[in-house]
């Protein structure tokens, strides 16, 4: 096959990984990557816009192929408030999103996280599940949402927070019962998004936690 996928946040932990995957797989001729800074990867399949996520009206109708992976975020420490990380995880994904759709792209996969829930108490949870519930009315044939746990790998930029967060998951699932909740490389996100829009039949879905592993 001669696919054209579009990959979002390709420079994060998971962004990288399904963009590594997509240009060594035979069945896509071209990937799209959109994104703040280059990647500093030059391949023959590669297209890379380097845009302005505020500037939509720019580049919008670039936003052209056969899949979208949306692995866009950041923190409230790095963003710099609650507001402007709502900018980023919610608002630029959904905005690309919608124009892929508006301009044919038929799949989509998306990054979430373990616990979204749009009623949540908590910031990052509630935004997650609003982000899930808002691009399932996009008229895609095709979408999948992906909810892992913490995520494991090298990343490109420092998160001491994640990095505690790791270590003390990586021992409490050692207990009987929480397995399930155990880390994920990004590397098995990426490769879960990939054979989900080969793999699954036309609609919305979701997988929790652990059944990312048998993706």
């Amino acid at each position: 096959m001669n696919k054209t996928a579009i990959v979002i946040g390709a420079t994060g932990l998971v962004g990288s990984e399904v963009l590594d995957l997509l240009l060594e797989e035979e069945r896509y001729q071209k990937v799209k990557v959109f994104h703040r800074r280059s990647t500093g990867i030059s391949h023959p399949k590669l297209e890379e816009h380097i845009i302005d996520f505020d500037k939509m009206d720019e580049w919008r109708d670039l936003i052209t192929g056969d899949e979208l992976y949306s692995a866009l975020g950041t923190t409230v420490k790095k963003a710099g408030s609650q507001e402007a990380q709502y900018t980023i995880d919610f608002t630029y994904q959904y905005e690309v999103a919608k124009a892929a759709a508006e301009n044919g792209v038929k799949k989509y996969s998306l990054v979430s996280s373990a616990g979204a829930d749009y009623q949540s108490r908590m910031f990052y949870s509630r935004l997650k599940g609003e982000l899930d519930d808002a691009v399932k009315e996009l008229p895609f044939e095709l979408i999948t949402v992906m909810r892992p746990s913490i995520l494991d790998g090298d990343r490109n930029e420092s998160r001491p927070g994640e990095k505690s967060g790791l270590l003390m998951a990586r021992l409490f699932t050692k207990i009987p019962g929480l397995k399930k909740y155990r880390p994920i490389l990004g590397k098995k996100v990426a490769e879960g998004m990939i054979n989900s829009l080969h793999k699954c039949p036309p609609g919305y879905h979701i997988f929790e936690l652990d059944e990312i592993f048998h993706l």
